[in-house]
């Protein structure tokens, strides 16, 4: 284990992540993150795509994308993570937007699957999302096209590419029709 003084600070972070690629920070040690496959970054982008529809024009906040980092300072070291999609709510929008890392946690944030991710990091990871401030979390599963929403109080909805994703709790009126999500 590292010691404090061995921990990378969130500046140095910053610098790092500007130069090396995908990355996070946890606890103040750098976590190098896969570059995404294509048809993981087509289905991002078009679960982006059909949130910002919904967000953008109904003024409900700001919706970002990969390489968006929130910043949280935890007793064991900084953390820097940064979710496929994220949320955050008008509300809770700063006045002035941060230049560098958002020192809030969103409101929603989206994770799609790799075929190389682990069901148990990213289980730990959508925990994480909530013990944090994470309203609700979606993991879109490429492999057998459907998105599992997430709510802090542990419940969880599974959609079948037939049915439309309706039941955010975040983004009420929201509708996403999954076979435009997931067709090639």
């Amino acid at each position: 284990m590292k010691s404090a003084a061995d921990k990378m600070t969130v500046e140095q972070f910053a610098q790092y992540a500007a130069t090396h690629g995908s990355c996070e920070l946890m606890h103040g040690e750098i976590r190098q993150l896969t570059p995404s496959g294509f048809e993981h970054g087509d289905i991002t982008g078009r679960l982006h795509f059909y949130l910002a529809q919904h967000i953008i024009p109904n003024r409900l906040g700001k919706i970002t994308v990969a390489e968006t980092g929130f910043r949280f300072d935890e007793e064991q070291g900084p953390v820097v993570r940064a979710p496929d999609i994220a949320f955050v709510s008008a509300e809770r929008v700063p006045e002035i937007l941060p230049q560098s890392f958002a020192t809030f946690a969103p409101d929603l944030i989206v994770e799609t699957l790799s075929p190389t991710d682990a069901v148990s990091a990213v289980s730990e990871k959508i925990m994480w999302w909530m013990r944090h401030g994470v309203k609700e979390a979606w993991v879109a599963d490429p492999a057998n096209q459907t998105p599992t929403l997430h709510w802090p109080d542990g419940l969880s909805r599974r959609y079948g590419i037939n049915q439309p994703v309706d039941g955010s709790k975040v983004l009420s009126g929201l509708t996403i029709d999954l076979q435009q999500v997931f067709s090639s």
